[in-house]
């Protein structure tokens, strides 16, 4: 939470002097829109949380760093206003109490961008998301033998700021809160663990527009 506000303050301080410096070097407001755009997006995940809670009421949270990739695909339907279809896949381990903890993550996203143009180059925008994510768990140890695979809703909210390089390619920097669902893994005799995964997550990302006529 402390790093997500430290990076709001300094979003909101920095834009204004971002676009005068980036408008008065890059002024594309006047150039052909290109409103389609594909692009690739890496995201850190910083202490990505899986809660573990077991059937008998003990419960535990591992947090884990990684790297994430996902890809883009999206239509500015207004200028302040964009929608897009995001594919993105991360994973997990941890090892605790002499268990192995492992989880994948495959969510596929619609997310939807309001945002504000500063002379066509500089672009802050917040957003919303909402999709559905393929989740594998797998817990060896201390007498476990858990795994399991499922889907369930998943949602996201995202702060950010988009950089138009040129009239084709954008530069997007943001951070993102992602709750990726809930899992059950379950144990050869019978007994069960219910894992909710979600992460804080700063992320890179490039994009090339287009048009389609």
């Amino acid at each position: 939470m402390k790093l997500l506000l430290n990076f709001a303050c300094l979003y909101l301080i920095s834009i204004p002097a971002l676009a005068n410096e980036w408008y008065d070097e890059y002024d594309y407001s006047t150039s052909q829109r290109y409103d389609t755009y594909l692009g690739f997006r890496l995201h850190q995940n910083k202490h990505i949380s899986f809660g573990y809670e077991t059937i008998n009421g003990n419960n535990t949270t591992l947090k884990d760093d990684g790297i994430g990739i996902g890809l883009t695909f999206g239509n500015r339907l207004t200028n302040h206003v964009k929608v897009e279809f995001e594919t993105l896949y991360t994973n997990g381990k941890e090892r605790k109490y002499d268990t192995d903890f492992n989880f994948n993550i495959w969510a596929n996203m619609l997310n939807v961008y309001i945002y504000q143009q500063f002379g066509g180059a500089v672009e802050p925008y917040a957003g919303i998301g909402i999709g559905i994510a393929g989740l594998w768990s797998n817990v060896n140890g201390a007498g476990l033998n858990m795994s399991d695979a499922t889907a369930d809703m998943s949602w996201a909210a995202m702060l950010g700021i988009n950089f138009a390089l040129n009239e084709r390619i954008d530069l997007n920097v943001g951070v993102k809160y992602q709750n990726y669902g809930d899992i059950e893994s379950k144990n050869e005799n019978g007994t069960y663990a219910t894992t909710e995964i979600d992460a804080t997550e700063i992320y890179i990302g490039a994009s090339y527009k287009f048009s389609i006529k």
